[in-house]
């Protein structure tokens, strides 16, 4: 995967408004026999993976048992566009999903290419507070049936865990829990909470968070926790808890209370799962969450991390699982878990809340607990499919690739050890271990919007305002011909599609993109002379199915080293064209397709020497007998 900016996207939440549920109950009746374990092992890398087999030896066993390839990838490689093409076995033109990052081309306005939660539409208005005269929805933007429903139609057995892209979960008589998509209580991709009576600090918004200032009085210090916005009140109040916490006055430890819950905490522990109630109408509404806190300094002053605040698996305040029941069945047999689609929280390692070491023993926890929902769901598998998704070797390359191979080598390991478990545990079944995209080095950010303005493509009304201001707040669009979104996409301001566009379709368009392209592939970065741009492709050329006419017109594969800057998805215009990046997000994947293939390992014969990811779709399908639907182009892998 992989958007750190875009943990703020996420839809607004309709918190205690919103009641739809997506699944059905029961189980599919006993299919073929068959067992097939899939592991996506999200961002692991082919380069990585052969440097360390020895070190891996239940992957190396796999292949050497087996077949191991390196396996292409979608146009653009981003976790959202390759998952919904492994789902689907559709490209970006069938599915519709083209980047994290997707634009209303009536506003040119950044969208999450994900879901979005509507309110309902008829309200009534009591006093202070508005109640719903009908239901609220979740929009999913993907389209497209994935395999397991297919497989549940034809009465397959299918448990999918924590499936990318999947939310809300499609529906299936199946196990489905959603995964990467699902927001926190807030509606964000992720929003943690800093507390500190350090001196000198203030209480401000960063990215992926906030940092609260309070103050300490006889050693307690009160926590006001922001849960959802309140969409029952009129005015539009977030609806808070309280977490008291009274510090030891000599040794750093402290105990912390909430809601009629207390437990002790040394600086430097982690909690358990807070389990909270957000009051919406006073013992009326109510909206469950929960959150971890990390006592990060309790002595001299205090500093307590706050997690985002998950939606609770025994009673989700939105659908994550078909039925909707699993969660709780889940929550109940291996106890609370993440259920925030990226929980790995990278935003608090890149504000300075957390140390590197902080961040991976946050990470750990995260792996740790969805790799018990894998061994559950292990213990009890009979036959069909079971597939899981593990998002660590992707959330960890970000952080540590190409500075700190061994510890990247320790989440490598993780998932190693879970393949050794499913072999062990099912040594008739056909294992498939698979990966969306591999890993790149991120040195240097590309404005790429800057670089469309110094290049004529696009104006500003006023040049000295160039900044990193998001949403084009000072572009002049009555002469801007083509702006970027997103992290690979490019789109013309075309007359007819964009609000008040300028280019006219037919060969003003054509001349443009061929031009906009012959440029961008001969410029090279002036401070390393290299040229940041490897492959411009035309969104027609590389796209096919009723959603192609949706696509970005020109989409960017950037050189090995290279990225569009987190500005630049976000459709902010700064000074420079491109900088070194001095973040700690140093690796990616955003960039051209042929650079990071991801992996398949499976213990049977491959059929095909250069495996897609649609390949692996349709040979899920065949493996159960169920044939694929016309609009999936990928090829079988095993067998005749």
């Amino acid at each position: 995967m992989s958007l750190s900016g875009p943990r703020r996207w996420g839809a607004l939440l309709v918190a205690g408004a919103l009641v739809a549920v997506v699944g059905c109950g029961g189980r599919p009746s006993r299919g073929a026999g068959k067992r097939v374990i899939v592991l996506g092992i999200d961002g692991m890398d082919p380069q990585f993976l052969e440097r360390h087999w020895e070190a891996l030896p239940n992957l190396n066993r796999l292949r050497r048992s087996g077949s191991y390839a390196r396996l292409a990838t979608t146009i653009p490689p981003q976790s959202p566009v390759a998952w919904s093409t492994f789902m689907t076995g559709m490209d970006p033109g069938g599915h519709g999903i083209f980047d994290f990052v997707h634009r209303d081309p009536a506003t040119r306005m950044p969208l999450s290419s994900m879901a979005e939660i509507l309110p309902p539409r008829r309200m009534l208005q009591l006093g202070p507070y508005e109640i719903p005269l009908s239901r609220g929805e979740v929009k999913r933007f993907r389209r497209g049936k994935p395999f397991w429903q297919l497989l549940d139609e034809h009465g397959i057995p299918v448990t999918i865990l924590r499936m990318p892209n999947n939310f809300p979960p499609v529906e299936c008589r199946g196990r489905t829990l959603a995964g990467m998509g699902v927001p926190d209580l807030r509606g964000t991709f992720g929003t943690f909470t800093f507390f500190t009576t350090r001196p000198g600090e203030s209480t401000r918004d960063v990215a992926g968070g906030q940092i609260v200032a309070v103050a300490m009085r006889d050693h307690r210090v009160e926590l006001a926790v922001s849960g959802p916005v309140n969409t029952l009140r009129r005015d539009r109040r977030k609806a808070v808890v309280t977490v008291a916490v009274d510090v030891d006055p000599e040794a750093p430890v402290a105990l912390f209370r909430v809601q009629g819950q207390e437990f002790v905490l040394r600086q430097g522990e982690w909690s358990d799962w807070v389990r909270v109630r957000f009051a919406l109408v006073r013992g009326v509404a109510e909206v469950a969450g929960m959150f971890r806190i990390y006592a990060k300094r309790l002595k001299p002053y205090v500093e307590v991390y706050i997690s985002p605040l998950n939606l609770d698996p025994e009673d989700p305040a939105l659908p994550i699982s078909t039925p909707p029941s699993y969660s709780r069945e889940l929550a109940r047999a291996v106890g609370p878990f993440f259920t925030q689609g990226m929980a790995e929280d990278t935003a608090a390692l890149r504000r300075g809340i957390f140390t590197l070491e902080e961040y991976l023993q946050q990470s750990r926890l995260v792996s740790l607990e969805h790799l018990r929902l894998l061994r559950f769901e292990l213990s009890r598998f009979q036959d069909g499919l079971l597939f899981f998704h593990f998002f660590g070797v992707d959330q960890d390359s970000h952080i540590l690739w190409g500075e700190h191979e061994h510890r990247l080598l320790e989440t490598y390991r993780m998932a190693d050890a879970a393949l050794g478990e499913v072999l062990q545990k099912a040594p008739d079944a056909t294992v498939i271990v698979m990966s969306d995209h591999g890993f790149a080095r991120f040195d240097r950010a590309v404005h790429l919007n800057t670089w469309l303005w110094k290049e004529g493509f696009l104006h500003l009304d006023d040049p000295s305002k160039a900044s990193d201001q998001e949403g084009f707040p000072h572009v002049d669009w009555s002469r801007t011909r083509a702006y970027a979104l997103g992290l690979n996409a490019v789109y013309l301001n075309l007359t007819g599609r964009e609000t008040g566009g300028i280019v006219a379709p037919g060969s003003e368009a054509e001349n443009l993109l061929r031009e906009i392209r012959r440029r961008l592939l001969a410029w090279r970065d002036p401070a390393t002379g290299a040229h940041a741009a490897e492959a411009v492709y035309l969104g027609r050329d590389v796209y096919r199915g009723a959603a192609a006419h949706e696509a970005p017109d020109l989409i960017v594969g950037w050189a090995p080293g290279y990225r569009a800057s987190w500005q630049t998805a976000l459709g902010a215009v700064p000074g420079i064209v491109a900088e070194d990046n001095r973040d700690e997000w140093r690796g990616d994947h955003c960039i051209a397709a042929e650079r990071v293939p991801g992996v398949l390992i499976v213990n049977r014969p491959l059929r095909q020497a250069a495996p897609r990811l649609a390949d692996l779709t349709v040979t899920l399908l065949r493996e159960f007998g169920v044939p694929p639907p016309s609009p999936m182009r990928g090829r079988p892998l095993f067998g005749d």
